[in-house]
């Protein structure tokens, strides 16, 4: 199948958009991606893929933890600016929203939940690599919508939230 092929069919998928994020205030950076899942609940872990150009992939190597902050329905400015959509890079990419986590790692403070994960494995294919963390903090708002990301938009559950063009 060819690539152009393969990346319009996945835009079928329906995911729940996250931000993955790491590093230490003055040095922190993050993307946004749909590339997230539960691997275990023995223990709590989960798996992250990150594209090798993407700024955060030496740096969840090299401070060995990141957070994974799953987006609620409204954010879709925050899910623009970590995808690269709005020109800031890096640190300029966090605000106000934010605070260092049990392990160091930044964790999105209105996120419809956040998993401060220890890195314990990284596997590399092809572009990508996975990273599988150990959950080592978390919280959520049970109150909370999410946000859906399909065929190019951020999405709210039908009914309840507005599209929003990426």
């Amino acid at each position: 199948m060819e690539r152009q092929d393969y990346r319009q069919l996945m835009r079928n998928h329906a995911g729940a958009p996250v931000i993955i994020a790491t590093g230490v205030p003055g040095n922190r950076t993050g993307l946004t991606a749909t590339a997230f899942c539960s691997l275990s609940d023995s223990p709590p872990t989960v798996i992250v893929c990150v594209n090798h150009n993407a700024s955060a992939h030496p740096l969840i190597r090299e401070t060995a933890s990141f957070s994974v902050n799953l987006l609620r329905d409204g954010q879709t400015e925050a899910a623009l600016k970590f995808s690269g959509q709005t020109g800031l890079k890096g640190e300029a990419r966090f605000d106000d929203g934010w605070s260092v986590g049990v392990i160091g790692a930044p964790v999105m403070n209105a996120a419809l939940a956040s998993l401060e994960c220890e890195l314990v494995e990284s596997l590399d294919y092809a572009s990508h690599t996975i990273f599988v963390g150990l959950v080592r903090g978390a919280q959520f708002d049970e109150d909370a919508e999410p946000m859906l990301y399909f065929r190019g938009n951020f999405i709210g559950l039908p009914g309840r939230g507005a599209i929003a063009a990426a």
